[in-house]
């Protein structure tokens, strides 16, 4: 991930929660099967469009693209196929390069508040991240510790941990994908990922100091 002091996820999703307020949308909780997650997230889509208006094709399902997937994906190439996607196309993501001893693609998720995601590519491996927040935003760090190890199944697809960003101790979430997966699989992960960190701010934010919580959450 690129040095500097990067900006905690509660800030994105702040800048998130913004967004859908200004466009006229509410937010509903639902229950449903995990099997019916992608059904789900393609149909919350649909249901952001204005009534009358088409469906575009940054919300459109995505297909699979398994022939671009055989000979297994490099950074560049996964690069290329995200720029060509119409996820990208339509401005919904934008894709930037980091370079380093570990190159890593960095994509600005605008329709998450801007929420950078970064990929990484290495062996037969592809790692999705985003940064949550440093630790010591956590009030108590022991308990949190323990709660996500009790509730994080409930945040499909995704792990957490702590690493060092900006030398400074973070908690993470991330994914991990084959090199081999479809594209539609890639996009359907970060997007995942996108959504769980929305989830992820609603589930946990009572364990972060006042000063850093999104300024519409409340304490129970």
């Amino acid at each position: 991930m690129k040095a500097g002091k990067p900006k905690s996820s509660a800030v994105y999703v702040r800048e998130f929660r913004a967004r859908m307020r200004e466009a006229g949308l509410v937010k509903k909780d639902v229950w449903i099967r995990p099997e019916y997650a992608r059904d789900l997230a393609a149909a919350e889509q649909r249901f952001r469009q204005i009534p009358g208006t088409a469906t575009t094709a940054a919300s459109a399902p995505a297909q699979r693209d398994d022939a671009a997937a055989t000979p297994g994906w490099t950074l560049p190439s996964l690069q290329h196929a995200l720029e060509t996607s119409p996820l990208v196309q339509s401005g919904g993501i934008e894709v930037h390069r980091s370079e380093g001893a570990d190159p890593t693609l960095r994509l600005v998720m605008r329709e998450y508040g801007d929420l950078p995601v970064f990929i990484a590519v290495g062996g037969w491996q592809i790692v999705v991240q985003v940064l949550m927040w440093p630790v010591d935003h956590v009030t108590d760090p022991a308990a949190f510790n323990a709660h996500v190890l009790r509730t994080h199944k409930l945040l499909p697809l995704t792990t957490m941990g702590i690493e060092p960003v900006a030398g400074v101790a973070s908690y993470i979430m991330f994914g991990s994908l084959g090199t081999q997966s479809s594209l539609a699989d890639i996009l359907f992960e970060i997007d995942t990922l996108a959504e769980n960190v929305i989830a992820c701010v609603d589930a946990y934010g009572f364990f972060l100091r006042d000063d850093v919580l999104p300024q519409d959450e409340t304490r129970p």
